[in-house]
């Protein structure tokens, strides 16, 4: 995670993320502070269940809104591979830090065996927007992407390549008929169950292999409705925490599922909801967005 010191309304993202609200809630201070206190309940929550945090601090200068969503800009593979991504704003490319990658190895101790950069593609315009635009089924080896202008097909037939994943790739839209800036928004991927918005993925062929793919991985299926996807329903994520799994998601989220689904969900792992209002509202991402989740092989001991 990486606690913002700007936090604020990105100008540079608002085209592509209708989540995104522009309010004149508070002065910039305010929202920090309230961005800030939101990031600060999350992560102390997370930690008090048993999850190993690491936390990074966001560098004051330059200013970069969206640093609270690490996840868009680094993957951690249990290969001990670390993924960089091409982002499509530019105040959003001053978020990858060679300090923050040392800082997991370091305080996690884990092992890193190589660096696949694919941020060169920024210079063709070409994007992918980490586990964003990418929702990883790392047991089927299964990349789910729905196309925007943050999720091009030739940056995601690099990663599939390089870390031997195939790729689902389909259009799916918000209920304004918006193409869904990130695939994370519309579902997510447990060990045993998944999250998805059907109802978004526009093509019919399309809609049933996903959802003929996720039956086949023998994972439970909560479809969601439009009107939990705009809820951020499918932005959670499953965790490993010292006292089993957990399900991070915000409140909003939760509230906006029916008392079946929430059973659903407490039948696999323990629901931690997150008051996260400021940053849901302003930031267009949730939870998931804030945890870039850490699957890297720990360090073998000296000698």
């Amino acid at each position: 995670m990486v606690r913002p010191a700007s936090f604020g309304f990105n100008l540079q993202t608002a085209a592509s993320n209708t989540f995104q609200v522009r309010e004149n809630i508070a002065a910039a201070r305010e929202l920090q502070r309230q961005a800030a206190a939101e990031f600060d309940a999350l992560a102390r929550t997370l930690s008090e269940s048993g999850v190993k945090v690491i936390i990074g601090a966001d560098s004051a200068e330059p200013v970069k809104p969206d640093a609270i969503f690490p996840n868009n800009w680094v993957s951690f593979h249990a290969d001990g591979a670390v993924v960089l991504y091409p982002m499509l704003a530019p105040n959003r490319r001053l978020e990858r830090r060679e300090d923050l990658l040392r800082q997991v190895s370091r305080e996690g101790g884990f092992h890193v065996s190589r660096t696949i950069d694919l941020s060169h593609h920024e210079a063709a315009d070409k994007f992918l927007e980490g586990t964003g635009s990418l929702v990883l089924d790392r047991t089927m080896r299964l990349a789910y992407a729905c196309s925007s202008s943050r999720t091009h097909l030739d940056v995601l037939g690099e990663f599939a390549q390089q870390l031997d994943y195939r790729v689902v790739s389909f259009d799916a839209f918000g209920a304004d008929g918006t193409a869904i800036y990130h695939t994370n928004v519309m579902m997510s991927v447990g060990r045993k169950f998944a999250v998805v918005c059907l109802a978004s993925i526009a093509d019919p062929a399309a809609r049933s292999t996903v959802s003929r793919l996720l039956a086949e991985s023998g994972r439970s299926v909560l479809e969601l409705s439009m009107r939990q996807l705009q809820n951020f329903a499918g932005n959670l994520l499953e965790l490993h925490s010292a006292q089993g799994p957990l399900i991070a998601i915000s409140a909003a989220a939760w509230e906006s599922l029916d008392a079946g689904q929430r059973r659903m969900l407490e039948s696999f792992a323990h629901v931690l909801p997150a008051e996260i209002p400021a940053i849901e509202r302003i930031g267009g991402g949730s939870v998931r967005c804030m945890l870039a989740e850490i699957h890297l092989p720990l360090a073998l001991p000296p000698g």
